[in-house]
């Protein structure tokens, strides 16, 4: 193994640069892995783009990423005695959280009462250095074994099919239920999956464009929302009812709005898509047909939980792989991503 290694270095919003820079080191109950691929997400090119100021990243340079797979190539302490060897191949999540708040505690890792703070908190890719590198040191916590049968790009969605299994539990969906998706991205269609693996009797997912029709492709309902009313569509859908939960995976005003007057009396929203504008809601509904209006950040213990389903096939990860570059080729997979035209679902990024 060389001295130095090539990562990704965002100088500044939108300014990338490829570097050779020193290969980092594991302390004690932390791995150093080779990352053998990356998913790009989309919190990734937000990020970049500089929406988070001075949150994500708390300042340039520094380098992104957080969704990969690779194999472990060297131990820090008391890691060999956590159930880790040199040659595993593993794949990662970001929340390396304080482990003793209330919240985590709890097992509510992902709203660690210590977020950010130095020495007790990092979250890999987001305050702290990411994994579009040659090598990155993880914590134990936040590593996973790959199956030999999944492969390495497989492995680099797993954290946002983690992502997907959570907003599904959060929605508390029940056998039998009918579920709608705002938003027919990544997340939208592994939160799909998830609804089915959940117990979902009927999944409709709301979208447009190129990834609608994957969606359609993967046997889901689908409802194009440019070709009119979605949320009269999802009604007439469910016996005039509305759903009785729909997950929102888009994270833009509009699909909210149309989120909310999807559900069933009694139903709930579970909201995963992080706005970046303030959202009018109307609250009437709300209280008369007594509606749920539910936040999900990140996962929460689903990485384990979630492997097997990638393992056997019910969560389609490898189905939402679109397209491949080598890190040096950064700037054009970004761009790729960004490009609605381009028909990217899932973009991996080759260290």
């Amino acid at each position: 193994m060389a001295d130095t290694m090539e990562a990704l270095v965002v100088t500044a919003p939108n300014q990338l640069e490829i570097r050779q820079l020193d290969i980092p080191r594991p302390s004690a109950n932390e791995v150093l892995a080779r990352v053998r691929a990356v998913s790009i997400c989309g919190t990734d090119a937000h990020l970049i783009r500089g929406d988070y100021p001075g949150f994500w990243p708390p300042a340039f340079p520094f380098t992104p990423g957080h969704e990969w797979a690779g194999e472990i190539v060297e131990l820090g302490d008391g890691a060999g005695a956590l159930g880790f060897a040199v040659g595993d191949r593993v794949c990662g999540t970001s929340h390396n959280a304080c482990g003793f708040c209330q919240k985590c505690v709890e097992g509510r890792y992902n709203l660690c009462e210590n977020y950010g703070k130095p020495g007790l908190h990092r979250q890999y890719g987001h305050n702290c250095q990411g994994v579009d590198a040659t090598y990155a040191v993880h914590n134990v916590k936040c590593v996973f074994h790959l199956p030999d049968t999944v492969s390495f790009d497989q492995g680099a969605v797993i954290d946002p099919a983690s992502i997907a299994l959570h907003v599904a539990r959060r929605g508390n969906i029940q056998p039998g239920d009918t579920v709608a998706i705002t938003g027919a991205g990544a997340i939208g269609m592994l939160a799909a999956d998830a609804a089915l693996i959940c117990g979902a009797a009927k999944v409709i997912v709301a979208g447009r464009g190129n990834r609608l029709e994957k969606a359609r492709q993967l046997g889901f309902e689908v409802v194009d929302t440019t070709g009119g009313d979605p949320v009269q569509a999802v009604r007439e859908r469910s016996e005039g009812l509305g759903a009785d939960v729909v997950l929102e995976c888009a994270g833009v005003p509009q699909t909210l709005q149309w989120a909310m007057a999807m559900l069933r009396r009694g139903g709930r929203c579970v909201i995963v898509g992080i706005p970046t504008e303030q959202i009018p809601l109307a609250i009437q509904p709300l209280v008369l047909d007594e509606l749920e209006l539910v936040g999900s950040r990140a996962s929460a213990g689903e990485m384990r939980r979630v492997i097997p389903f990638v393992d056997n096939g019910r969560m389609r990860v490898g189905e939402l792989i679109t397209h491949h570059f080598p890190l040096r080729d950064y700037q054009k997979a970004l761009d790729t991503f960004n490009d609605r035209s381009s028909g990217a679902i899932k973009i991996i990024v080759q260290p």
